[in-house]
């Protein structure tokens, strides 16, 4: 973490950043409706980039080395992902789909999510979060190989820009195995296309 994100501001300066916003954006602030406004987008914040609090390998810490020899891929797909964009700070909506080739050990299925959730609620670009997945994983589990896709509608080309609702984005990660074998990566992207 760098020393700016020590020197974080105080609830009371970001409520009243919110209050410049809406007066910025041609608003009152004082009015009824936008009363508790800043303290209702300073709490949603606090749930937005609560990622900036956790710890990735802390999540994955826990693994189980009585894998009974098994050696498949373990893949949870279709992992709801929310994130915002760290250009225009709106929604990035989409889908995470999350493999692994086990070595020695497996982790609980729900920490793949809670890693996925826990990037995704970080200022990012769909690129960096596609490989801060995929490393993750692959530091902390040693696997065979890892891969990751992300398929997502940015909002920030959806609601403003070039307006293209329902266009979306697929960024992937593929190492180990999945890199450097061609029939790994298509049993991979097999299994999230649904082609069994």
């Amino acid at each position: 973490m760098s020393n700016e994100r020590n020197q974080k501001p105080s609830r009371e300066e970001a409520e009243a950043a919110v209050r410049t916003l809406i007066a910025w954006a041609g608003d009152d602030p004082s009015r009824e409706g936008l009363l508790e406004t800043p303290k209702r987008v300073v709490k949603s914040y606090e749930e937005f980039y609560e990622g900036y609090d956790k710890d990735p390998k802390e999540i994955l810490s826990k693994v189980f080395e009585e894998i009974e020899g098994y050696d498949e891929i373990v893949l949870v797909k279709d992992i709801p992902l929310q994130s915002h964009c760290e250009h225009h700070m709106v929604p990035i909506i989409g889908k995470a789909h999350v493999a692994y080739l086990p070595d020695q050990r497996v982790v609980g299925l729900s920490k793949l999510a809670r890693v996925v959730d826990m990037f995704g609620k970080r200022l990012q670009t769909q690129e960096t979060m596609t490989a801060q997945i995929a490393d993750t994983i692959n530091d902390v589990l040693q696997p065979k190989g890892v891969a990751v896709v992300i398929d997502a509608e940015h909002q920030c080309m959806s609601s403003r820009g070039v307006n293209k609702h329902g266009s979306s984005t697929i960024t992937s990660r593929m190492i180990g195995v999945f890199r450097e074998n061609q029939k790994s990566r298509m049993e991979f992207l097999n299994l999230i296309s649904n082609k069994l």
